[in-house]
């Protein structure tokens, strides 16, 4: 039997150190097809890519390892697929289509390369899942995997739909599932390795990136990722318009999975409904007499701030909620 390295992984395998910068770049390079609207791709200084609108959406996220995903517990293809979520989902939920993303990549020297390739295929089957490309990057040395993505996308003549539009009377809607990246991560954290569905779904998040286009098609009035958990995020909801954002309980989605996990574990699945991020479901406001586009479904309604009273925020049932309500980095 081969001798082991400090991840479990053979001496024998080649590792980052020992292809060098270049040796990785080109093998990173190798795992990425482009795709339309890509003038130039990965190889030279810059990537060229078509904005027919004239006008670019943009965003940037960056996963670190420990923090946001464990390598004993997500293969690298998963950690690409997430990592490529989190930046796709942002530009989906400003009503864009994504086009193309650009990635940093940090990693130690003993991690092994094939590990770095494969970390790029999950993010090259992830853009195209969304209808993008990924068009170049860098690499360096750090001292734990670092995967930044800056994702790019096309408004394709819509106006973009921001946090700040929601008003009195909009009915609140949300596309996509929620609690099941939370309730994965904690299945993960006590040991356990069923039920299967909520783990991949901590490991690769399915956000439902043609909703975002359509909602904005459909005249939906403010939108958001619920990256950090339902009710922060609809928070950020409410501050950005000045709002009170009324969330009902009984319209949420609950996958039979998160209840079986909460079974397994003794705890409320609504605090993952609720609390639980990284899911990247779509939550949107409609003005009433808006078709929703699918698959949104109702979950609430925008409400006015009344005067003398608490100013903007988020009700559950009734009730204001006053902290918390996701995650936060630095707490």
């Amino acid at each position: 039997m081969a001798a082991q390295d400090r991840d479990g992984e053979s001496e024998r395998a080649e590792k980052v150190g020992d292809v060098g910068e270049f040796g990785l770049i080109d093998r990173i390079v190798a795992r990425l097809p482009v795709g339309g609207g890509v003038i130039v791709g990965p190889g030279d200084d810059t990537a060229v890519v078509a904005a027919p609108d004239g006008r670019v959406v943009i965003t940037t996220d960056v996963l670190v390892e420990g923090r946001h995903f464990r390598r004993e517990w997500s293969s690298a293809q998963d950690v690409g697929h997430k990592a490529a979520a989190a930046s796709l989902a942002d530009v989906a939920a400003m009503g864009a289509q994504p086009t193309a993303l650009v990635v940093g990549f940090g990693a130690p020297t003993w991690l092994p390369a094939d590990w770095a390739a494969d970390c790029s295929t999950g993010l090259a089957e992830e853009a195209a899942r969304a209808g993008a490309s990924v068009v170049g990057g860098d690499v360096v040395s750090a001292e734990c995997v670092i995967v930044s993505v800056t994702a790019i996308g096309d408004l394709q003549g819509r106006r973009p739909v921001l946090r700040s539009g929601a008003e009195p009377g909009d009915v609140l809607a949300l596309a996509g599932g929620l609690g099941e990246s939370a309730a994965g991560l904690a299945l993960l954290r006590a040991g356990h390795r069923d039920p299967g569905q909520v783990l991949a779904a901590h490991r690769r998040p399915q956000p439902p990136y043609p909703a975002g286009p359509a909602a904005a098609m459909a005249g939906a009035s403010s939108m958001i990722d619920v990256s950090d958990g339902l009710v922060a995020d609809a928070r950020h909801l409410a501050e950005a318009s000045g709002v009170i954002i009324e969330i009902d309980t009984s319209q949420l989605p609950r996958s039979p999975n998160v209840v079986l996990a909460a079974e397994r574990l003794g705890c409320d699945p609504q605090d993952w409904l609720l609390q639980g991020g990284e899911d990247h479901a779509l939550l949107a406001s409609f003005p009433p007499a808006t078709t929703m586009p699918s698959p949104f479904r109702p979950i609430g309604r925008v409400q006015a701030t009344v005067p003398g009273q608490a100013g903007p925020g988020v009700q559950v049932d009734g009730i204001r909620w006053s902290t918390g309500g996701g995650f936060d980095h630095f707490d």
